[in-house]
């Protein structure tokens, strides 16, 4: 077995007087994909939300790549090798896809602000370096002829491979992505899981994915976790808990 880069033990979380998460528990290892799914609102997203520092868990706790997570910050946990992407797209619309790139490798930088306000020989070489890999990056989504336009400018498909990039530019070792083919057509939605498994092999990914498309998920992941009301409906081997009676219930109601 590979090493254990993301664990979640009974993890919980209340908003008011409701348990949107309860008793959520997770393993995720050095280069695997598991898929998690459920129907709307059953709370994937909520847990993308704690793992990721947005939300605060109620109950429970969480290690990333063997830390355990006590006070979660985003950014912290960006540095300490956790990146994601959303729902709903996020990117820095106005900026060139070239920007989006590198305002994610600003985490890599490791020039002062003495050496970056005068221009040291030291800033210009890691700019340098950044903008090379930042475009490296852009070419496994052949985006690099789009380095110049702004994010905004490109088509939907387009934006929502840039911001797997942008989260690859931080150089993590876990990748959550939130729904990545969500409004994609068949042909996007074929590029994209050939995609998720090259990058997933090339850098050795740990990737944790939400996804509705069926075809997608059973297509790369390498394990299910089902959600259903904010609890394990399921998990396991994909092929068995999709034949689960109780997620086909919960999928199709009965």
């Amino acid at each position: 077995m590979t090493e254990k880069v993301l664990e979640a033990k009974n993890i919980s979380i209340n908003f008011g007087g409701l348990k949107a998460v309860n008793d959520f528990n997770l393993e995720l290892h050095q280069g695997e994909l598991i898929g998690l799914i459920g129907p709307n609102g059953a709370g994937k997203s909520t847990v993308f939300n704690i793992l990721t520092g947005v939300y605060k868990a109620s109950d429970g706790e969480y290690f990333v790549n063997g830390k355990k997570i006590e006070n979660p910050s985003t950014y912290k946990l960006v540095r300490s090798g956790l990146a994601r992407t959303f729902q709903n797209i996020r990117l820095f619309n106005k900026m060139s896809v070239l920007e989006n790139i590198l305002s994610a490798e600003n985490s890599n930088m490791s020039y002062n602000v003495l050496q970056g306000t005068f221009r040291f020989p030291k800033f210009w070489k890691e700019e340098m370096d950044a903008t090379k890999r930042a475009l490296d990056l852009l070419s496994i989504f052949d985006l690099q002829d789009y380095a110049s336009l702004d994010a905004e400018s490109l088509p939907y498909g387009k934006q929502r491979q840039l911001e797997i990039v942008r989260a690859l530019a931080s150089k993590p070792n876990i990748l959550l992505l939130d729904e990545p083919a969500a409004g994609m057509n068949e042909n996007e939605t074929k590029e994209l899981m050939k995609s998720i498994e090259y990058i997933r092999k090339k850098f050795n990914l740990a990737i944790l994915l939400i996804e509705h498309d069926m075809d997608l998920v059973l297509g790369i992941s390498e394990k299910l976790i089902v959600l259903n009301h904010g609890e394990i409906l399921a998990s396991g081997e994909p092929k068995e808990v999709i034949r689960n009676p109780k997620v086909v219930e919960a999928y199709l109601g009965g």
